[in-house]
């Protein structure tokens, strides 16, 4: 890549594998994450894998821009150790009839949303740095080319088991197997059945991090099998989107015309694809009843998460009847409303039990009050029940519901501005989503409502 320069790095992925912040703009260190030089001891790779797309069989795909620098100790990584992975760098064995690139728009919403989801708590890959060059490629339109540092403990995807299944090569299949089991999940090695026992874990955490999705309002956008990580984390952000005015039925990536991957289908579609790993490990798990038993923790292991996750949101420290009912309650006026997802949550927690003027902040969000009038009157009653103190039930709701998300906006006026050579708003929104549920009284016009022309923007697979 042409003269690369630094857009943006993350200090606290950078932490997590000792990598000194001080080397960051050095010049060997662009050399090396933007493609341009081999660091001592890596052992670049880009890896097969194949998938569904939409839910249509696509064949083999692969790491078309991805190569794979190694591993570093890390942190707080499955098995103690984090890989690199460059995306954009140039072609590989597996680019078919793409240049390997990626662009600068594209990198930057990567960065900026991996780092955001981490300090959301949601299971993800992490993003160690942006750079950026003059080199143009061609896209939709004529761009700048990027580099996107990713890391992960594992890049293994759903489709990584799927291509060695469709291609019906059973040894390879056992190896990745027993690689994944023994690297990530050593305590499943003594199940009775240990295969079967992978596809419930990664059934498991599959399901616990859409229902963290759903619970922020995040849609992934493009929820192919080759998209899912074998781990449960987040991976490979393109058209992403958090929900502004609330719409269950909300498409955020506009090449998806079907809406298959909206934001009510991302609970069924999640399931889905586990089913499609399932059939992937049939003939390792071997009987069909074996694997359904796995397959069948996805949905009590959602409901649970998502219930446990609804009542942090609420503030409200016990479970009882009726519950459910309240919930949904509040997403059929939000629907109705089309109220803003996030503002609604934060605000929501300055609402008073005995004193109805504290909650005019949320109230104003609502084209019809006396629905939102009628909706808070039962959920004062619940917290009533409860005995909940407003400060404390206040507290608690801001540690879990964001003030600062990456909408959409926010990030197209960074891109805008790093296109013209400012990095400076691309670092600034990364600050501020780096804590998103503080107050940050100095950003606070990064929490506000999205200006009207925002309502036009769009994002698709295209980068």
């Amino acid at each position: 890549m042409s003269a690369p320069y630094l857009v943006a790095a993350s200090a606290r992925a950078a932490a997590l594998v000792g990598i000194d912040p001080a080397w960051l703009a050095q010049e060997d260190f662009l050399a090396a994450f933007s493609g341009n030089a081999v660091p001592d001891g890596a052992q670049p790779l880009a890896a097969v894998y194949s998938g569904h797309q939409f839910g249509v069989w696509a064949g083999q795909l692969g790491d078309g821009r991805a190569i794979l620098l190694g591993d570093l100790p890390g942190q707080d990584g499955i098995g103690g150790r984090m890989e690199l992975q460059l995306k954009g760098a140039g072609k590989t064995p597996y680019s078919r009839m793409g240049d390997g690139r990626a662009v600068l728009r594209s990198s930057i919403r990567e960065f900026l949303c991996s780092e955001a989801m981490a300090a959301l708590g949601i299971p993800t890959t992490r993003a160690l740095v942006v750079t950026g060059s003059p080199q143009r490629v061609m896209r939709e339109s004529l761009e700048t080319a990027a580099v996107v540092t990713r890391m992960a403990p594992s890049f293994v995807r759903f489709g990584s088991f799927e291509h060695w299944h469709y291609r019906d090569k059973p040894e390879e299949l056992r190896t990745l197997a027993d690689y994944v089991i023994g690297t990530f999940y050593p305590e499943l090695k003594d199940a009775a059945n240990p295969y079967a026992a992978l596809l419930a874990e990664v059934t498991r955490r599959t399901a616990r991090m859409i229902a963290g999705w759903q619970a922020v309002g995040f849609m992934h956008g493009v929820m192919n099998t080759d998209n899912m990580s074998i781990l449960g984390l987040t991976l490979d952000y393109g058209p992403f989107g958090f929900m502004e005015a609330f719409d269950m039925n909300h498409i955020c990536n506009h090449t998806d015309g079907g809406g298959r991957y909206s934001y009510a289908n991302q609970v069924g579609v999640g399931h889905w694809n586990c089913y499609a790993l399932g059939n992937a490990l049939l003939p390792l798990i071997e009987t069909v009843e074996a694997a359904q038993e796995a397959l069948d923790v996805y949905m009590p292991e959602f409901e649970r998460e998502l219930d446990r996750l609804l009542h942090a949101k609420l503030g409200l420290l016990e479970t009882r009847d009726g519950d459910r009912a309240l919930f949904d309650s509040l997403f059929t006026i939000m629907q109705a409303g089309h109220v803003d997802f996030t503002l609604l949550f934060r605000r929501l927690a300055d609402l008073k039990v005995d004193e109805q003027g504290f909650d005019e902040g949320v109230r104003d969000l609502f084209i019809d009050r006396a629905a939102f009038d009628d909706w808070a009157g039962r959920y004062r009653e619940r917290l009533r029940a409860e005995g909940s103190i407003d400060d404390n039930r206040r507290a608690a709701m801001n540690r879990v519901n964001p003030k600062y998300i990456l909408r959409n906006y926010l990030a197209q006026q960074a891109i805008e501005k790093a296109q013209n050579g400012d990095v400076g708003e691309v670092n600034k929104l990364l600050a501020i989503l780096e804590q998103p549920f503080d107050e940050q009284p100095e950003h606070e016009a990064y929490a506000a409502l999205p200006p009207d022309w925002a309502a036009h923007l769009e994002v698709s697979c295209s980068s």
